[in-house]
């Protein structure tokens, strides 16, 4: 039994030394009349809760493998999980986690965020659900005023890491050692966090994996809400999109998704159709991640980045992107996203025998991954805050495997949850021993980086432009850099 202070919780031993407690409520429900407000503290309760199932995951369309769907009606959806060793007394380093999914899908129940690896390498670890899509992210328009902010989802990760600090040692973790760490969109939530004063002092350093570079302007997230409404047949107003159940909300982003997705013409997003990001309110988030850790707001937290070597490939693969095979659509898509001709040039020169679908690819995922994580780090580093740098290349060597070092896959290594059958696609087939040596190894150093800020090589400095491979084995490494210096990643408008 763990005890909290809105009550207690029974945990179970699903493996003899470490205890899973899962779905604890750190915040009220945020329906009914605090749909779309600031997450409230939860209600107090009586008795024992049992903790041995996940809670309710946030409204959503999605279906991943292993996890629980969304149904009309699930709305407990702010809980965390614990997974500890228990040790009596213990002050364990604290890692939470927020999952990924375009800011849209996903929850802290899927397979692959298992903590009972990482707890055994001496972790506390925590992960934890949040608003997600229109709920989370959508903007209300004139909401600020009347209590409705932007960034909700933001909002509930301060909710969660307030909760740490004030249960977490009652797990054994020690609410003066926690670490953010977060995969896509929950990467960019996390460099969110380093800029935002309402998480200030919450922790201590982040574990961003794949951060994504979209970050909207109010004017851009004003836009979405209009053609959201539009899709739910509804007035863009706060009264109006209030009076919406979260099931035509999901609906209609689905709808307004598949049109840019359709509609070859529509730039950007065309290609990447992700409507919901944070938003530079100014309040909320008083500027992009970029530029706040350019300004130094955050450069007393460490920070640890790791990037993929072919991130987009895992976008293809599942359908999620846009098709360009011919050098015009590809001129076209350097246009929407205003690459110069050099960039293009360069990649095409680095990458001669390969079809243009190959070359788009790289850009594109080095304009939403690749070159987004370098500058956060090399950004946080030149504003006097320690950072540190890796790039995922590993493939996997078995005849005939498919995925590539792409999206998503560095995760399951991470974690050391490689055995489970929901991450072969991403991994490309079962492990092998080289595959278990490298999962050790990524392991380990965010254990020792949670744990006292040292992941195993040295910081970005004026001297040191170390990049970290994790691989099985020797590859070459040479990612083409000099021409995205002027490339700009500022808050997109519309």
């Amino acid at each position: 039994m763990f005890a909290t202070r809105y009550g207690a919780v029974r945990g179970h031993r699903r493996v003899p030394d470490v205890v899973a407690i899962l779905g604890i409520r750190y915040a009220a429900p945020p329906f009914g009349v605090d749909r779309f407000r600031e997450p409230r503290a939860p209600a107090t309760w009586t008795g024992i809760r049992d903790g041995a199932r996940f809670g309710p995951i946030a409204p959503q369309s999605a279906r991943l493998p292993g996890t629980p769907v969304w149904s009309p009606g699930d709305e407990d959806v702010l809980t965390v999980n614990v997974w500890t060793p228990a040790l009596a007394g213990a002050r364990l380093p604290v890692l939470v986690w927020i999952h990924g999914g375009a800011h849209t899908f996903g929850s802290s129940a899927q397979p692959d965020f298992d903590g009972v690896a990482l707890a055994r390498a001496g972790l506390v670890v925590v992960t934890a659900n949040h608003r997600l899509g229109f709920e989370g992210f959508g903007h209300v328009p004139a909401g600020a005023g009347a209590g409705l902010p932007d960034n909700r989802g933001l909002l509930d990760q301060v909710a969660a890491l307030r909760w740490v600090r004030d249960n977490i040692a009652g797990f054994g973790g020690d609410p003066d050692n926690v670490t953010v760490a977060g995969q896509s969109s929950g990467a960019t939530a996390a460099a969110c966090l380093m800029v935002m004063e309402r998480a200030r002092g919450l922790f201590r350093r982040v574990i961003a994996h794949s951060p994504a570079a979209p970050i909207h302007s109010r004017e851009l997230a004003a836009a979405t809400t209009a053609e959201v409404a539009a899709a739910a047949g509804c007035r863009a107003t706060a009264e109006a999109l209030t009076a919406a159940t979260p099931g035509a909300l999901v609906a209609a982003c689905d709808r307004v998704v598949d049109g840019y997705r359709r509609d070859p013409h529509s730039g950007r997003r065309h290609y990447d159709p992700v409507i919901h990001a944070p938003v530079v309110d100014g309040d909320v988030l008083p500027a992009d991640p970029l530029t706040g850790l350019a300004d130094g707001r955050a450069r007393g937290v460490d920070l640890l980045v790791c990037h993929t070597a072919e991130e987009y490939w895992l976008l293809d693969a599942v359908g999620s992107s846009a098709k360009v095979t011919t050098e015009r659509q590809l001129a076209v898509f350097a246009a929407d996203f205003d690459l110069p001709e050099a960039l293009v040039t360069a990649y095409r020169a680095a990458m001669p025998q390969a079809p243009v679908l190959d070359v788009y690819l790289t850009l594109l995922g080095e304009v939403m991954f690749g070159e987004y994580s370098r500058r956060l780090a090399e950004r946080h580093a030149r504003a006097g805050g320690r950072a540190f740098l890796s790039r995922f290349t590993r493939r996997p060597d078995a005849p005939g495997a498919v995925p590539r070092a792409w999206h998503c896959a560095d995760v399951p290594f991470a974690f050391g949850n490689l055995d489970l059958d929901e991450v072969r696609f991403l991994i490309g087939g079962p492990p092998d021993d080289a595959d278990r040596r490298l999962s050790q190894r990524m392991l380990r150093s965010w254990a020792t980086f949670a744990a006292g800020g040292d992941p195993g090589w040295p910081h970005l400095d004026d001297t040191s432009r170390h990049t970290h491979i994790w691989d099985t084995r020797d590859r070459p490494h040479a990612p083409v850099h000099a021409p995205w210096t002027d490339v700009d990643f500022g808050p997109l408008c519309p």
